[in-house]
């Protein structure tokens, strides 16, 4: 099916939605952001005067409904995205979703569900962006057999900083509004499923040290049930351990990275760079990305092109979704229980 014109109504216009969705979605022929929903009138009025959107909703279900778009852009905090998600298709919309995709995985199924539901519909989660470079260079060297027979994985995502327990609280670290996910956790995740795929069990443990923080919107302290670090081992249906350590006080623990440990080699992705070595060689040496194997964010690009019948959604589809948001309920039900949890 091929739209010409394409009218989007924006549900929530986050950090990411001002600073990446709304310029891209404009930048793109055809596309007109005619409608907007903040969380405040007083929001919504900023962001329809900085990027000239014409009309402002009161209530996202209003926005949803109305006949002057056929496409929602949910730019909201999880909480919102699975009966947003559910609206738009229903009143036969497209949906790009913000990640992370829900608060837990049966509302990521109701989503997908919904989805299948309505194939005319183009449906896409936001995808993990900080590999999307180099993942075609990590899935051929895999391919081709480089690492030999992988063996392990280890991905430590810790942040850097101090435990400052005066900050305030955070919508990520309130449950009721980011669910069960866990800092960046389903970031990862989704990252190096597309690389080596899913896996079958998990067992975690987590600690949280500051038990309280101050709500500035209402001025209450709130109790914390989200993590400030986490330890997870996953069995990988590849055959690979993993092991993630995510936290948010490990200060001067260093940059971000992921490892892949092979038979035969080695590969390493930090600060944006992808890192190499074979069996015999005395140190990792950082790989050359060749332009036509380099990826690049290309999400609204995707998202409308798929909506005019030029490609399908790769990055991220729900189905893929689904399985990262089973991944980290599996996570949390490890934490509490204190035992291995299929992810399945």
């Amino acid at each position: 099916m091929s739209e010409s014109r394409i009218r989007v109504g924006i549900v929530g216009a986050g950090k990411n939605t001002k600073k990446v969705h709304i310029p891209e979605l404009q930048a793109i022929e055809d596309v007109e952001i005619v409608s907007v929903c903040n969380r405040s009138r007083r929001s919504s009025e900023r962001v329809a005067s900085q990027f000239n959107i014409p009309t402002i909703y009161a209530e996202w279900w209003d926005l949803v409904s109305a006949a002057d778009t056929d496409t929602i852009v949910i730019g909201t905090w999880p909480y919102m995205h699975c009966p947003v998600t559910l609206a738009a298709l229903e009143a036969g919309k497209h949906v790009l979703c913000e990640a992370r995709m829900a608060m837990n995985a049966e509302e990521a199924t109701q989503m997908l569900a919904a989805s299948k539901a309505s194939p005319h519909l183009v449906t896409q989660v936001v995808p993990s962006p900080f590999t999307l470079h180099v993942d075609r260079k990590i899935k051929r060297l895999i391919a081709e057999g480089y690492l030999g027979e992988l063996l392990a994985i280890e991905v430590r995502a810790n942040g850097n900083e101090f435990l400052d327990p005066e900050s305030p609280l955070h919508w990520r670290q309130d449950a009721n509004f980011s669910g069960l996910n866990v800092m960046n956790l389903g970031i990862w995740y989704e990252a190096l499923m597309r690389w080596v795929g899913e896996a079958n069990q998990v067992i975690a443990m987590s600690k949280t040290c500051v038990k309280m923080r101050r709500d500035l919107e209402s001025g209450f302290m709130k109790t914390i049930s989200i993590p400030e670090h986490l330890n997870v081992v996953a069995d990988m249906a590849c055959g690979a351990q993993a092991s993630f350590s995510i936290s948010n006080i490990a200060g001067l623990s260093g940059e971000d990275s992921a490892y892949l440990y092979g038979s035969e080699g080695t590969l390493r992705f930090a600060s944006g760079k992808l890192y190499s070595g074979r069996n015999g060689d005395i140190k990792l040496k950082e790989m050359v990305i060749p332009p036509e194997e380099r990826g690049r964010w290309r999400v609204e690009e995707e998202f409308i092109n798929a909506i005019r019948g030029i490609e399908s959604v790769a990055l991220t589809t729900f189905a893929d979704g689904v399985k990262y948001m089973k991944f980290t309920e599996a996570v949390s039900q490890s934490i509490v229980e204190r035992k291995a949890i299929s992810v399945a």
